[in-house]
């Protein structure tokens, strides 16, 4: 086997600061996938931009706001994922308190909806925020395996954890995901090897010196397989404070020497995907 990564930036269509950041970094061959936020304003001219590059997302399900932003309202408008003026919260937390799945699944549903009528075809979902995974409270990830199934899309769900995790899961978790994996087999959902992203602030970094060496060390670690690289990149006035920091570091670092050096010397394949 040889090592290959989904190079890919996150949450197109956020906004149109960051839209314009990764349609200029897919252009120029920077990065070789996306994820599209379908809820989202930006939206529409987002899905305009990459329809002319030949471009077609992930479908990004997301079910939560961005703090900063006006807040997102749902395409489908379940009653147990919004707020009481029926706008998606920006705390995962309150989602994962009280969201259920149906109303997960047919919100799931609009989004793809949403991107076929604008001619994007996607084979592949993945979770806005985590907030499938069950890391903030509910977990709707059987829920989301089936649905994938049910559209035959792959889903980001990483094999092995331990590198986004930064260590071994809690036992509980670990539990999940080990039937989540199984289950994902069970039904033909292509999953990648691992994934991985910062998940550090930009006090926590202090410089991107310190992001980009991470990035270095986490690309010398790819195990054999095909795993995913994800990132945020946008301009820092598009994003409301440190988070803006830390996703212009990102955009700096996908157009850094010493990062397409280190993919060269350390002979990792970038591929779009990783379920060809």
């Amino acid at each position: 086997m040889s090592r290959r990564v989904v190079i890919t930036a996150d949450d197109l269509g956020r906004e149109h600061g960051t839209t314009e950041v990764i349609v200029a970094l897919l252009a120029e061959g920077q990065v070789s996938a996306t994820t599209l936020i379908c809820v989202s304003p930006a939206a529409e001219h987002a899905a305009s931009q990459v329809r002319e590059l030949g471009v077609v997302p992930r479908l990004h399900v997301t079910l939560t706001s961005e703090r900063g932003l006006p807040r997102w309202r749902p395409l489908d408008a379940g009653a147990s994922l919004v707020d009481p003026d029926g706008t998606l919260s920006d705390d995962p937390l309150a989602l994962g308190a009280r969201g259920e799945a149906h109303d997960v699944v047919r919100e799931a549903d609009a989004q793809l909806r949403w991107m076929r009528d604008r001619g994007l075809m996607p084979v592949a979902a993945d979770s806005h925020a985590g907030t499938l995974y069950g890391l903030h409270g509910r977990s709707w990830l059987a829920e989301a395996l089936e649905w994938c199934a049910r559209h035959n899309f792959a889903f980001r769900l990483p094999r092995d954890p331990e590198p986004y995790f930064g260590g071994p899961l809690p036992p509980p978790l670990a539990v999940a995901h080990q039937r989540a994996v199984a289950l994902a087999d069970a039904l033909g959902v292509s999953i990648p090897q691992t994934i991985a992203t910062n998940r550090r602030t930009a006090h926590e970094l202090g410089a991107y010196e310190r992001l980009r060496d991470d990035y270095l060390r986490r690309l010398a670690a790819l195990p054999e397989g095909t795993s995913e690289l994800f990132l945020h990149p946008s301009r820092e006035d598009a994003v409301t404070g440190p988070d803006g920091v830390v996703r212009t570091w990102e955009a700096r670092l996908l157009r850094d020497p010493a990062w397409h050096d280190a993919l060269a010397s350390e002979g990792v394949e970038v591929v779009g995907d990783w379920w060809t």
